[in-house]
């Protein structure tokens, strides 16, 4: 499979709307066929897969693990050829799995997940890497604004407005690409905490840390 068209672990959790430890899951209890996972230098799935994985978990209320099973291993011989230049053919095929009295319309989950997908390229295009652009940090294209600062804020529920003033380059559709963005590639570490409930029209400038001394 081209390594074009793999996901990581935590690019497939966003596109599948899973969580990173569902993802993990499919891998280690091999839900996901081989074929459709990479587990060589760290984890990736086929892109296409993602459809699989989201249908796995959602429909889990109503279908058996052997019947979700079924319908994974009936639809994998034609996903391992997918790649990104067949996704029209792919949304127009006949992917309706049938056993027994049972009958699984799996397109929906076609549909979803290869729209996230889409979001999720758009997403990848829209931030720029360059250790001549603030020491390698992620940033928006054609700016120095760094995108997980801008998910940061999205995630403190920082009113699209205000976060729009601040940044006046971009658009409420950059927004919330630079979000996608840093879900689907968190920051390594632990996360800055989010400092809620400040007066209207404030703004942290500088957060600093102080080791906790150990007592005795």
């Amino acid at each position: 499979m081209p390594a074009s068209e793999m996901l990581k672990a935590t690019e497939a959790a966003v596109v599948a709307r899973v969580s990173l430890r569902d993802v993990n899951r499919v891998i280690d209890e091999r839900i996901l066929p081989e074929t459709l996972i990479s587990v060589d230098n760290g984890r990736y799935v086929l892109g296409a897969a993602c459809t699989l994985i989201a249908f796995y978990f959602e429909s889990a209320k109503r279908l058996t693990s052997e019947e979700r099973l079924f319908a994974i291993r009936s639809t994998e011989p034609r996903l391992r050829r997918w790649n990104r230049a067949a996704t029209a053919a792919l949304l127009k095929a006949d992917w309706t799995v049938r056993h027994d009295f049972l009958t699984i319309d799996l397109l929906p989950f076609f549909e979803r997940s290869i729209e996230r997908l889409e979001r999720l390229d758009a997403a990848t295009e829209l931030v720029t890497i360059s250790d001549a652009v603030m020491g390698g940090t992620p940033v928006i294209s054609g700016t120095r604004v760094p995108v997980h600062d801008v998910a940061a804020a999205m995630a403190a529920s920082i009113p699209v407005k205000e976060i729009l003033e601040d940044y006046p380059s971009l658009t409420e559709d950059k927004l919330e690409l630079a979000a996608l963005y840093a879900e689907a590639n968190p920051l390594r570490g632990r996360p800055k905490p989010v400092i809620a409930n400040l007066p209207r029209g404030a703004r942290v400038i500088s957060d600093h840390r102080i080791p906790r001394r150990r007592a005795g």
